[in-house]
Order: C-alpha cells, then sequence, then structure tokens
C-alpha cells in the first residue's frame, strides 16, 4: 500500500519535532468528525469520498467500453482543469509512454488517447491534421456544461466530424461527460447529440472528479482497470476510517492527515511552496494534477469565518533525475521555503542493465534502476544535509491499484488541510471573475457589466 514517510521532517531543524505533531490530536479527531459528518448528510461537495464504495456508472462504462472498443481507433478528450489533468496523469501512469505509437493490435483494440486542454489555435490545427476523425470519438467533458474553452473545441472538432462523416453519424462519435440537470452539454444530450452520456454527480467538484467518468471513461477505454483504481481508492478510504469513528492515537496511521499537517505546520514557519518531486516519468503528470487540487482548494482570500486570511501554499512540479539538473541548486541553496515531497517507487516494471563497453567503466556493473535510486537516495541526503525539510509518498509499484490509493490519499489530504487551514476547500471563487470577464470580453449575454470593470484594467 501507499505510504508515507516523514522522518527527515523530523531531522532536520528547520522541519518539526514530534511534540508539535502531538499536539493536533484531539483536533484530528475533531477535523475527522466534521468530515464525516459532512460526507453523510451529503452537504458540500464530498461526494467524491464516497466514489470508491458507489462504483459509480462503472458498468456503464465498461458496457460502453465493449460496444465501441473495435470501432474507433482514437479517443480525443476536450476539457480543462478538472475535466483533463487527472485524464492525464491516469494515462501517464499506467500505460505505455508510446501508447499512441503502438499498433492497434498491440494495444489489444483500446484506443489511443489525446487530450485537448486548451484553446491554442497552433495546437488545435495540429491536431486536426493528425487524428483521423472518422475512426476518432470525441469526449466532450465539462460538469458545468457551459465551459467557454471545452464548448469552443468541441463546436470545431465537432464541425470538422459533421463534414466528414454527415450529422446523423456524427453522433455515434460523441460521448458527453456532464453534470446531471443543467448546462448547454446537458441540453445537447436531451437533444440526442451523444451517443453516449455519462454524469458527473453534483456534489463532486472537478479536481476531485477523476475517480468518477470524468477520468474513468478515458481510462477504461484505454485498457486501464478501473474497478481496481477504485480499489486502491477504497484501501486508503478503509485505513484512514473516512466514515468511522477516530480516536487520538490513530493520527499518526492516517497517511492523508499527517501529509496535511506536516504541510499546514510547516506552511506557519514560512515554507509556503511545496514541491512535487516524482522519481518516476509515468507519476510526472500527478505532479500536474496535484497542483491544480493544492493550489485551488488551498489558495484562499477569506477564511469560513470571513476573515481576509489570503492563504494558501504553492504547488511546484519537477521531475527526478532530470530537474536535479535544473532545480536542485536553488531547493538546496537558495531560499529555505519549501517542502519537497518525493514520490517514489519501490519496484519498477523492468529492469535495464548497463551493458559492458569497449573500455571500463564503473557504470557498466550496474543497472539503470540502480542508478536511478542512487540518484534519489543522494537527493534525499543532499537536501537533509542542507536541512531541507523533505519527506517520501512512497508506491510499492505502478499499477492501478497503488495510482488509485495515491489519488484517494491526496484528495483526503486535501480536504484535511482545509480544515487546517479554516477556509473551504471546495469552491474556487477566485476563478469565476475571470470567468465572467472573458464571457464579457466575447459578448455573452448577460455579463455586460463586466466590460465597465475590465476598462479599469486594460
Amino acid at each position: 500500500m501507499v505510504s508515507l514517510n516523514y522522518n527527515n521532517i523530523l531531522k532536520v531543524k528547520e522541519g518539526l519535532n514530534e511534540k508539535e505533531l502531538l499536539q493536533y490530536q484531539k483536533k484530528f479527531v475533531e477535523f475527522h468528525n466534521n468530515l464525516n459528518q459532512k460526507i453523510k448528510d451529503k452537504s458540500g461537495m464530498l461526494g467524491w469520498a464516497t466514489l470508491p464504495y458507489e462504483n459509480f456508472e462503472v458498468d456503464k462504462i465498461l458496457k460502453m467500453v465493449r460496444q465501441v472498443k473495435n470501432k474507433f481507433d482514437t479517443l480525443l478528450v476536450l476539457g480543462i482543469g478538472g475535466s483533463a489533468l487527472g485524464n492525464i496523469a491516469l494515462q501517464t501512469a499506467l500505460r505505455d509512454k508510446f501508447w499512441n505509437s503502438m499498433t492497434k493490435q498491440q494495444r489489444k483494440g483500446y484506443l489511443k488517447l489525446y487530450v485537448f486542454d486548451n484553446v491554442d489555435p497552433d495546437t488545435a490545427k495540429s491536431l486536426l491534421h493528425h487524428i483521423d476523425i472518422k475512426k476518432t470519438l470525441i469526449n466532450v467533458i465539462s460538469k458545468a456544461g457551459d465551459t467557454a474553452e471545452t464548448l469552443a473545441t468541441f463546436f470545431i472538432f465537432y464541425n470538422e466530424l459533421v463534414k466528414k462523416v454527415g450529422k446523423l453519424r456524427a453522433k455515434k462519435h460523441i460521448i458527453i461527460t456532464t453534470g446531471p440537470k443543467t448546462g448547454f452539454l446537458r441540453e445537447l444530450v436531451n437533444k440526442g447529440y451523444s451517443q453516449y452520456d455519462f454524469t458527473i454527480p453534483e456534489n463532486v467538484g472537478g479536481r476531485f472528479s477523476v475517480l468518477s467518468p470524468v477520468g474513468l471513461v478515458s481510462a477504461a477505454l484505454t485498457g486501464i482497470n478501473i474497478k481496481k483504481l477504485l480499489e486502491g481508492a477504497k484501501n486508503i478510504a478503509e485505513l484512514c476510517k473516512v466514515g468511522k469513528d477516530v480516536d487520538t492515537k490513530q493520527m499518526f496511521g492516517n497517511p492523508a492527515f499527517m501529509f496535511a499537517l506536516i504541510n499546514y505546520l510547516l506552511y506557519q514557519k514560512g515554507k509556503h511552496i511545496c514541491v512535487m518531486l516524482p522519481y518516476s516519468d509515468r507519476l510526472y503528470g500527478f505532479a500536474d494534477w496535484f497542483r491544480q487540487l493544492w493550489a485551488e482548494s488551498l489558495g484562499k482570500e477569506k477564511d469560513n469565518n470571513g476573515n481576509i486570511v489570503n492563504v494558501g501554499p504553492t504547488p511546484i512540479k519537477a521531475l527526478g533525475v532530470t530537474d536535479q539538473h535544473s532545480q536542485l541548486q536553488l531547493y538546496r541553496e537558495g531560499p529555505n521555503n519549501k517542502l519537497i515531497v518525493f514520490l517514489s517507487v519501490e519496484k519498477f516494471s523492468c529492469e535495464i542493465k548497463i551493458p559492458k563497453f569497449a573500455e571500463e567503466h564503473y557504470l557498466c556493473s550496474h543497472t539503470l534502476n540502480e542508478l536511478f535510486k542512487a540518484e534519489e537516495k543522494a537527493t534525499i541526503a543532499s537536501l537533509t544535509q542542507a536541512k531541507r525539510p523533505n519527506m517520501n509518498i512512497i508506491l510499492p509499484k505502478i499499477d492501478e491499484v497503488s495510482i488509485g490509493e495515491l489519488i484517494y490519499m491526496l484528495e483526503l489530504a486535501t480536504a484535511y488541510a482545509g480544515e487546517l487551514f479554516n477556509i473551504d476547500a471546495f469552491n474556487q471563487p477566485g476563478v469565476v471573475l475571470g470567468k465572467n470577464y472573458t464571457y464579457a470580453l466575447l459578448g455573452r449575454k448577460g455579463y455586460e457589466v463586466y466590460l465597465d470593470e475590465l476598462k479599469k484594467f486594460m
């Protein structure tokens, strides 16, 4: 099971001591009970917490996969933020790095995956020319159903699809994943624009939605075992006693709370930056996914009492060993204002020997695995020697179960962190104004009032 090693936090002067942690045992019980009550009452946006138990629309997704698997070659996901980052993280972690270059036979009939999560016209043009849209399924994802970026790209690719296959056949290429009741995409579902539609539960926010149809549809279509993902998430839910009572002694056995608590306490000591540093190319997508989860959840102007607090740790992504040669110098000798979180893998899926060379060399008696691990251990030791707080999230191996565990642990940690900071971890008011300004600039009715505000800043 995924575990948390924070020994180096206790070793360095700039870190924490056990007494500081022990002071939060009663708070742990209080915060845990608060979250449990909200989950039980189905109040707020904690629907993600019960997804591992519900298997929400899983059978419907798997039925769809059986029906379309051999009819299409490519899946194109159109979404942004929480409607895309989780999909990318799952794909990069659990599929071959060059999956899209493999033959259909090598992919065992499962689909290639492209995720377009921006509105850059150059990328749109390249993608339009690269994919064979006649063999492509398009999964358009937006919980609100009105996300401007997602709808814009959908209109472009749908128009191209209709040109190639006609309006009647276009429906068979469309999957819509959206909220259950309202929004433009829900209207399209009701008008019959899609062959398949999936629901994002109302009480599951976008950045917490990867274990809902938002992430599970694309995962299943590329051959990822989505039941195993949910099994892994359930493992952590059980370990952390989600939905159950706890006592103070159980705090140290709860990796999600300990991750949140360490981040919170170090934030109070000026460690305002959290660097996610995976030592695995396959986990780099999770550094991206975590950035949104942590930043959008915890970066808040006001606390739950309405006080102006302007809090929020800044998440940074890096990659071992690549960024030992670009960022480590800063992390070790620059401002001591960071917590470094290593994503460590105990066992890789293969072992690559470094072959003998014509000239004798010390590397030739080792494997890439040994070199990779030596680099990671050396970096950890180097940071610890420089009194830089660091800890490890350890995955036994990279598979569906461990990835499900990692996802749920970090989602639960985010919820605990919201309790610690006394802020609402499930809203994002700072994003709304920018969206309203965009609508005003594009002439959307009802948003004219924002044009006057815009003039002050343009």
